[in-house]
């Protein structure tokens, strides 16, 4: 059998629109001319929902180099939590944040992505012009006299020079810009892991201080901020569904609010939160607001650009995309926020590895191609389950059906490739599926080259208390998929052998 090749066309990068006749006819020339077989299904489906005009999508991404410009001493800076106190300007300066999204703009294709995520930050090397970023395995830097650092007018090194590993690293540094570019920010903190990088931003507040919580939030994160911030560093915290907008303000209410976590889609149901209105909440209280952006990616999500202050990756997952790196990243645009950050990063010293910088790096340069051919797959593989008879209910930001598909189509480039499903019946037939998968792997993690298949209740969510999660809906019958960029025939073929066993 021939292997038709999904490979979406660069015309299918923008804003997932609504169908219509913007489509021109050399467009439909290219989607007809390249697909056969099982592509055809895919390509039109996708030029369906996600080939629209600007208007449904208004964010102006702004070319960045992803370079910092602070100055400030790493080691030097306070680690007191005024960033979050009197917050300067208050809508004010959430209208600055947000004026990228008062313009329309271009597709992804044409707003330079791919170029941004290939060569912000990673200039050939001075001394060699080796084209690729060393990797510097260097714990300790030499200096001409005591005090006298090198590096200081480096890009990489943000002012401080070399001295110390933990303290700095050429190869952590050109990953951190780089990874600033794709978020269009300008400062970027790596860390070992995304929990990492979620502990070092609680970092930012102060014993007594109030958090308000998406209630459908990865398993690992509420396990922290209920087991860990709540008794070891006296915080507290409302979980609270970010869509329910009394809710939201009611918890916003709560004395001492000093940051709104938001993921959106959320992890595992894909429950999609407007950032704008959570970022006028945040606003409304002097608080920060914090996107977790790991299921979207910078490819189909730009949170800065919607209000956030902060946006954290897992790096483990699209941002590395091989499931041979484990990291973490924190982006923002605050001067006083990264300068704390940075302080943290150093004091704390939860920092990658020069190699995990570079298999991160090497991995975000082709993200916009992973996503592309990713979402192609989702979004086929999620029609196809939404019609299949021992499918119940097919959660995708993709489909009509989706609660929050008019906002996922105003708010993200593309739906992701992350797909919830629920099976008929209960955890007997959900192992029996999962077991009988041959090219899915069942794993926890999501975001690889590679699909997986997991069932959150027993996996990536067993922590959440079962009340929580019956509330969420996180049952026995609900399966997560993190669609790779195999062939799309043999991701079908293979969830169709498996339902079968069912």
């Amino acid at each position: 059998l021939s292997r038709p090749t999904p490979t979406p066309t660069p015309t299918l990068r923008g804003c997932y629109p609504t169908p219509g006749p913007t489509m021109d006819d050399k467009t439909k020339t290219i989607l007809l001319a390249g697909a056969v077989g099982g592509a055809v299904a895919t390509l039109a489906h996708v030029a369906l929902v996600y080939m629209t005009p600007a208007a449904c999508r208004t964010t102006t991404t702004t070319k960045s180099t992803g370079a910092s410009t602070t100055t400030t001493k790493s080691n030097g800076a306070s680690t007191t939590s005024s960033t979050t106190k009197n917050r300067t300007n208050g809508k004010a300066s959430l209208s600055r944040r947000m004026s990228r999204v008062t313009h329309p703009s271009s597709s992804r294709a044409e707003d330079g992505f791919g170029t941004t995520v290939i060569h912000a930050g990673q200039e050939p090397d001075a001394q060699t012009g080796a084209v690729v970023v060393p990797i510097s395995l260097a714990t300790t830097f030499a200096q001409a006299k005591p005090g006298d650092k090198k590096g200081e007018d480096m890009p990489s090194s943000f002012g401080n020079g070399w001295e110390y590993s933990r303290t700095g690293n050429p190869t952590r540094g050109t990953y951190e810009r780089a990874v600033a570019a794709t978020e269009g920010g300008r400062h970027c903190c790596a860390f070992s892991s995304g929990m990492a990088a979620t502990s070092a931003i609680l970092h930012l507040l102060e014993t007594g201080d109030h958090v308000v919580c998406i209630d459908d939030v990865y398993g690992g994160t509420q396990r922290y901020f209920r087991r860990t911030a709540v008794p070891t560093y006296g915080m507290k915290f409302t979980f609270v569904d970010f869509n329910d907008a009394g809710a939201l303000a009611e918890a916003c209410a709560t004395p001492r609010t000093k940051l709104l976590w938001l993921e959106t889609p959320t992890n595992p149901t894909l429950k999609v939160s407007s950032i704008a209105a959570a970022a006028a909440a945040a606003e409304e209280v002097g608080a920060l607001l914090v996107v977790d952006n790991t299921f979207a990616s910078p490819f189909f999500q730009s949170p800065l650009a919607h209000g956030a202050h902060i946006v954290m990756h897992s790096a483990t997952k699209y941002i590395g995309g091989h499931s041979d790196v484990v990291g973490g990243v924190v982006v923002t645009d605050d001067d006083d926020v990264i300068a704390k950050l940075r302080f943290i990063q150093n004091g704390v010293g939860a920092v990658p590895a020069p190699f995990d910088c570079y298999l991160a790096l090497r991995g975000l340069k082709t993200l916009h191609v992973r996503m592309a051919q990713a979402m192609a797959n989702a979004s086929s593989i999620s029609a196809w389950l939404e019609r299949h008879p021992k499918v119940t209910k097919v959660l995708y930001p993709g489909l009509k059906s989706h609660p929050q598909h008019d906002l996922a189509m105003r708010q993200m480039h593309g739906p992701g490739a992350m797909i919830t499903f629920y099976l008929r019946g209960g955890i007997e037939e959900t192992t029996t599926f999962l077991a009988a998968l041959k090219l899915f792997t069942l794993a926890e993690s999501l975001g690889a080259v590679e699909s997986l298949a997991e069932a959150p209740s027993v996996m990536t969510h067993a922590s959440v208390p079962p009340e929580q999660r019956r509330i969420l809906g996180i049952d026995d019958s609900l399966v997560r998929l993190s669609v790779g960029i195999e062939s799309l025939e043999d991701l079908r073929a293979d969830l169709e052998q498996a339902l079968d066993q069912v």
